[in-house]
């Protein structure tokens, strides 16, 4: 598959000021940021920086980011599955993972997430892909938003739908360990029959359960 990258760029007003949304960002560019050391989510800024510019390097690699001047304070990434997951096991070549999303404590609330996610979606490109997200509450923020596992789960869901993502079931021992932990996607309007049914089988290993 050839993977056009058309880039994207926004300004966006927060009580931080005006802010850059863009994306997708070459790694080049990355590597000129500064990483915020708020955005501790998945490990230390230093190392998710470094994390983030090998996304970037990659063919189908796609990071949109928030940035104030200089300053990266949000980002969402964009690559094919995890090798040793369940959803790598068929490399479908239009599907790709929304890896993580992450924008830091004092930008939330500011609707800075939704467009983020907008931002990465004005690319006509994205829809040939199937789009899938993975939901751990293990990586959600309960401590910093004080919200309950539920509450923070309706707030991915509601997050998610704004460029079309839906909860999609599935048996994947993962998600099943938690009943807050879901798996949902996006099919982007390009998306063939063929895509969607390696993804369902994907999805259900126990066929019972179909």
């Amino acid at each position: 598959m050839n993977h056009i990258k058309n880039f994207y760029s926004i300004d966006f007003n927060t009580r931080h000021g005006i802010v850059q949304i863009e994306g997708p960002v070459l790694p080049e560019q990355l590597e000129s940021y500064h990483f915020h050391e708020d955005l501790v989510a998945f490990r230390p800024p230093k190392q998710q920086h470094e994390a983030l510019i090998g996304i970037a390097q990659l063919e189908e690699g796609r990071i949109t980011v928030i940035r104030n001047g200089n300053t990266v304070v949000g980002y969402v990434t964009f690559l094919y599955p995890d090798p040793l997951e369940r959803w790598a096991e068929d490399r479908i070549e239009n599907m790709i993972e929304l890896g993580a999303i992450e924008v830091i404590p004092s930008y939330r609330g500011s609707g800075a997430g939704k467009k983020l996610l907008q931002v990465s979606f004005m690319d006509e490109e994205m829809e040939k892909y199937l789009v899938i997200t993975t939901e751990y509450y293990w990586h959600w923020d309960l401590k910093g938003t004080g919200l309950n596992v539920w509450d923070y789960r309706k707030m991915m869901e509601r997050l998610m739908n704004v460029v079309g993502f839906e909860y999609y079931a599935t048996d994947d021992p993962e998600i099943t360990s938690h009943p807050a932990n879901c798996l949902m996607a996006r099919m982007g309007k390009y998306v063939n029959n063929d895509t969607i049914e390696r993804f369902d089988r994907l999805r259900f290993r126990n066929r019972f359960m179909y």
